[in-house]
């Protein structure tokens, strides 16, 4: 949820050169079942355009017209959207609105946490009933501070319910590799909302152009490749090069990512691991093992496009520590 609300703080900053007055929706409470978990916000601007979404499309038209009182009195206020004889979910939805008004110390904060890939979190306090209290209200803890998101909102009021939300940093996908199935999946992955880090060999004189949606660019020789990679960063290794690979496999041995997978088939992969193990016999067996190769779930891709959906799959299914399934064969819920 991190990159949505990301993408929230920077349409927020796009948009104050028209000093629009803008409200936050943030699902802080749920009963029964839901498109979305609580923790989803969506931002709504005074002229009605709106970013994000709390559901698949039944809701934000109701939290339009509820905000509108916010925009007005500028109260903060629960809404109760119950949909069980409205949604497919069948659940109630409790959202809290309240202005959007963070202070710049607030937003430099936000920005430093995003770039140094610290986690931070979020407090907001409501009631679990539709009613406006001036004293509801999010307060942002960016390391040993708390920020309030409306700078009219100062305290917190331990009287009222309190949603608390650990946010990690964004979840990264680092592919190493540029020809075309790269860009497929660098494209994909960024619909996601993933930040896509491109390493390419210098020679190839690529660009950020080459990428849509892409984060960042690195171009670097194998062997100066130096990566620190947390556990919210999935690493794809595609660069169709037996030697590159094999370099870059060498550079990432003592990392341990949310994921890596290897591009090609098994006999490649087995043919990689014994040069790798002749070359640096003392390397770690957990090493290879985290390996997915070849990467991907067996969807029956074929296509540059359909492959990189394969891969995703997968990355989400070792990340989240799932199996993958067909729903229709799940029991109970389908969200934890």
């Amino acid at each position: 949820m991190t990159h949505e609300l990301k993408n929230i703080i920077q349409q927020y900053e796009e948009s104050r050169p028209n000093a629009q007055k803008a409200i936050l929706a943030t699902v802080v409470s749920l009963e029964g079942s839901s498109y979305r978990r609580p923790g989803v916000r969506m931002l709504i601007f005074e002229n009605g355009d709106m970013v994000g979404a709390v559901s698949g499309g039944c809701v934000e038209k109701e939290i339009l017209r509820q905000a509108q009182s916010v925009f007005t009195n500028g109260v903060p206020k629960v809404m109760v959207y119950d949909g069980r004889y409205r949604l497919g979910c069948e659940g109630i939805l409790y959202i809290l609105l309240e202005v959007f008004d963070p202070s710049p110390d607030l937003i430099t904060q936000f920005w430093s946490t995003i770039l140094q890939r610290n986690t931070f979190e979020i407090q907001s306090f409501y009631e679990k009933e539709h009613t406006a209290h001036e004293d509801f209200g999010t307060f942002f803890r960016l390391g040993a501070v708390a920020y309030p998101l409306n700078q009219s909102v100062q305290k917190q009021d331990r009287d009222l319910l309190c949603f608390e939300q650990k946010m990690q940093p964004c979840f990264q996908l680092m592919i190493i590799g540029a020809e075309h199935d790269a860009v497929q999946l660098c494209k994909y992955a960024a619909l996601t909302g993933w930040e896509v880090t491109i390493v390419a060999n210098p020679r190839e004189e690529k660009t950020e152009n080459d990428f849509p949606g892409i984060h960042k660019l690195i171009t670097v020789e194998p062997e100066s490749f130096r990566p620190k990679l947390d556990e919210q960063t999935a690493v794809a290794i595609m660069t169709h090069s037996f030697v590159k690979d094999l370099q870059y496999l060498v550079a990432l041995k003592d990392q341990k990512p949310a994921y890596m997978g290897l591009l090609g088939p098994f006999k490649r992969r087995e043919k990689l691991f014994d040069e790798l193990l002749e070359r640096h016999p003392d390397i770690s067996e957990n090493f290879l093992d985290q390996i997915h190769g070849p990467a991907g779930i067996d969807i029956g891709a074929e296509t540059p496009q359909e492959i990189a959906i394969a891969v995703l799959a997968e990355i989400l299914t070792v990340a989240r520590r799932k199996e993958p399934m067909l729903l229709k064969n799940k029991m109970g819920k389908i969200h934890n």
